[in-house]
């Protein structure tokens, strides 16, 4: 794609990285296929082929409106195109860049602002989600039934081993998921142990940076990120073989430090370092299986489980048919998931901001993965963990979860 840049952006590193992406881009449309708004809508700027149309108008000085932000907006940035997409388009990185450009141009209503603030200063911080959550636990019953569905119920977290083996490796504590599901990363110690990996809690960290940098809040993303590789850096000089993201949404952004912290000169190289240790649960289990398979005692099919595999892991990080062996090596039968490349609804903020086509999403996740009659749902990320028990009554749990449950009976505890 021809492109002629606005002098605002020419020289600029967010300018030349979107000129790169632009000119890969040769318009063929295969993105659309698979784009989860385009298919809901069938609205050409709401699929990446007319949004990218849009930025490169954006960037190359033509007005900018309301509508262009809204299309924006819509996108879920689940990268299911990049998967798709046959040049090699980043276009996770193009929207964020576009998006963060319309943003300063255009503004926000003072309510959408406000909402946005809120969002990002509940969420980001720990003792006030904390604090939220337990009082709507208290008062689920009295609560409309759309909100009272999204709390989740008290969940205890079990024990964390004691550091005993001479691997080690961290594991990053996110912004609401330890509030939520404590037990998923206690249940990731516990299996890690049984692999002969000692996991340390990472104390000093939080939210990974992506919900500010989506919400186009980039210094604001920036400075987290600076906070948690101040934290981590210590234990990566103490030889910590990885740093486990056990957040699926959060790991894709760890992994992205690299490139965000990249103009950064005191950060960029522990930025490389510290994307370069970051790694999701299964990479580590996946790799090492036999070592657990040798514990389990011969499994036999005890029932049926979907897995959704969240766009982030299968599209962001591009892991996979790394889960599912697990699973059914650990005596589950796996269903059939239709469409099982489409977005649940969740993306971070996605179902507050626009709950209309989240809960559309959501409706058509839950009935694929419904379809085989599991007994339970399978996935690899908080966020979509919680939007799509909102859904249903079939329990819906981090897979590490449930390995961790079934190594203990299977091994005898």
């Amino acid at each position: 794609m021809e492109t002629r840049l606005a002098p605002f952006v020419r020289d600029t590193p967010e300018g030349r990285e979107a000129d790169a992406i632009l000119r890969a881009c040769v318009h063929c449309g295969f993105c659309n296929a698979t784009c989860p708004t385009y298919q809901l809508l069938g609205d050409e700027l709401d699929g990446p082929r007319g949004r990218i149309y849009l930025m490169k108008q954006v960037l190359e000085g033509e007005a900018v409106t309301a509508k262009t932000q809204l299309h924006l907006d819509r996108c879920l940035t689940c990268r299911s195109c990049e998967t798709t997409c046959p040049s090699g388009v980043r276009y996770g990185r193009l929207v964020d860049i576009g998006r963060k450009i319309v943003d300063d141009r255009v503004g926000r209503t003072p309510g959408d602002a406000a909402r946005r603030y809120a969002l990002r200063k509940s969420l980001l911080s720990k003792p006030l989600f904390g604090a939220a959550l337990a009082a709507g636990r208290v008062a689920k019953s009295l609560l409309p039934r759309e909100i009272g569905d999204r709390i989740p119920a008290l969940r205890h977290a079990g024990a964390w081993p004691s550091p005993r083996h001479a691997r080690t490796v961290l594991i990053a504590e996110g912004c609401v998921q330890p509030a939520l599901a404590p037990n998923i990363d206690a249940a990731t110690a516990r299996v890690l142990d049984r692999l002969g990996v000692s996991a340390i809690k990472a104390g000093g960290g939080g939210c990974c940076g992506a919900l500010s940098y989506h919400l186009s809040e980039h210094d604001d993303a920036r400075n987290i990120i600076r906070r948690n590789i101040d934290a981590w850096w210590p234990h990566v000089g103490r030889g910590v073989e990885a740093i486990v993201v056990t957040a699926s949404g959060c790991g894709v952004m760890v992994k992205d430090y690299a490139h965000v912290m990249a103009h950064e000169p005191a950060y960029a190289e522990k930025a490389r370092t510290i994307a370069g240790l970051a790694r999701d649960p299964i990479e580590i289990v996946g790799a090492e299986w036999p070592k657990l398979a040798g514990q389990v005692k011969t499994a036999t099919t005890t029932g049926k489980l979907a897995f959704h595999s969240p766009c982030t892991l299968q599209h962001g990080m591009q892991i996979r048919d790394q889960v599912e062996p697990v699973l059914r090596a650990l005596g589950f039968e796996l269903t059939l998931v239709a469409d099982s490349h489409l977005c649940c609804g969740s993306a971070g903020t996605y179902a507050v901001l626009q709950p209309e086509l989240a809960s559309a999403l959501k409706a058509n996740k839950l009935k694929a993965l419904e379809a085989g009659h599991p007994i339970e749902i399978a996935t690899a990320n908080i966020g979509c963990m919680t939007h799509l028990a909102s859904g249903t009554r079939t329990p819906v749990r981090h897979w590490i979860e449930i390995m961790d449950e079934r190594l203990a009976e299977r091994a005898g505890g």
